[in-house]
């Protein structure tokens, strides 16, 4: 969630207000481990004979070796092999404890409304409840304007780039099931439950679409890094994370065309050769989460942090320089 400059306010992940213009007759609006693994060659320190430390050094290396040195203990990394198949690589101390998972919950978000690709192209009208929603819990926004007309597709990356919780609820009232709009959201919030189920998410629960929690919203970074992972296989998803900048245009409900523009509150993408992705979140509860990727070698790793400071992404820059040195 959160603005990541600090999470004191209520779920602030992509506070960067998407910049607008609508156009038309001349009106421009504008964190040791799990199956660690010991390093090859790893040096040992020598006694005054010159022969190699005892048993207690070289353990002591082989340990400082097999982790990277990161401030989060509720971190994963993990190397996707084949496909949906997975290698663990490393865990923190805290690896599978479940705790609050911030604007990281709309990668399942996400991952339920792909299951119907045939309707990215359906638009959705954006509502005003959708913006009053944002204003009255403090949230991160894409700025959608009441009555302008998005794809799912465009609505995916308004929720994704910019953490936009006006595009997740748009998206959660319209693939949910029922007659009114809080039916049609727990509906969606049902779906994203048994889609954790189904991905052995045991450590998993959601009660929020966009990771605004109402007491039960919590996950641990081992169950994000394998969502990341499956997420990362949908094409349309890994297409949309992997962009620093998104633009795109939509019919305004006054007939004019209007203009988007969202900037990717994932600051990895652009500092860290190879990412790909994933999903940034924070908030009070949460401090701040991250849910990468990064492809060096063809080799693909996706990892989470949850409950890290403000250096997450020099974290998951460190675990990945790890798991692709080993």
């Amino acid at each position: 969630m959160g603005s990541h400059a600090r999470p004191n306010r209520i779920h602030r992940t992509g506070v960067r207000v998407a910049m607008v213009a609508l156009v038309g007759a001349a009106l421009p609006l504008t964190a040791g481990g799990l199956a660690e693994a010991a390093t090859p060659g790893a040096t040992h320190s020598a006694d005054d004979n010159g022969h190699k430390g005892g048993e207690a050094a070289g353990a002591q290396d082989a340990k400082d070796q097999a982790a990277p040195q990161i401030n989060a203990d509720h971190a994963f990394l993990l190397d996707a092999r084949d496909g949906s198949q997975e290698r663990e690589l490393w865990g923190g101390a805290k690896a599978d404890e479940s705790v609050s998972m911030a604007s990281t919950t709309k990668i399942m978000t996400a991952r339920v409304v792909l299951k119907h690709p045939e309707w990215l192209n359906r638009q959705i009208t954006v509502k005003q409840e959708y913006r009053d929603y944002v204003q009255k819990v403090g949230g991160s926004t894409a700025d959608l304007q009441t009555g302008d007309r998005l794809t799912v597709e465009q609505m995916l990356h308004a929720m994704l780039i910019p953490s936009g919780d006006d595009a997740a609820m748009a998206l959660a009232d319209t693939f949910g099931s029922g007659d009114t709009q809080d039916a049609r959201i727990a509906d969606f919030v049902n779906q994203m439950n048994v889609e954790a189920q189904q991905l052995g998410m045991t450590g998993t629960h959601f009660d929020s679409f966009d990771g605004i929690s109402q007491g039960n919203n919590h996950s641990t970074a081992r169950d994000l890094a394998k969502l990341g992972q499956r997420a990362m296989l949908q094409p349309v998803f890994a297409d949309v994370v992997k962009k620093t900048q998104f633009k795109t245009e939509a019919p305004a409900a006054n007939g004019h065309i209007r203009y988007y523009t969202w900037d990717n509150t994932n600051k990895l993408l652009s500092s860290y050769d190879g990412a790909l992705g994933i999903k940034t979140g924070s908030g009070p509860e949460s401090g701040y989460a991250l849910v990468f990727a990064a492809k060096r070698d063809n080799r693909t790793l996706v990892g989470a942090i949850l409950r890290d400071d403000q250096g997450r992404f020099d974290d998951a820059a460190k675990m990945l320089d790890w798991g692709f040195a080993h």
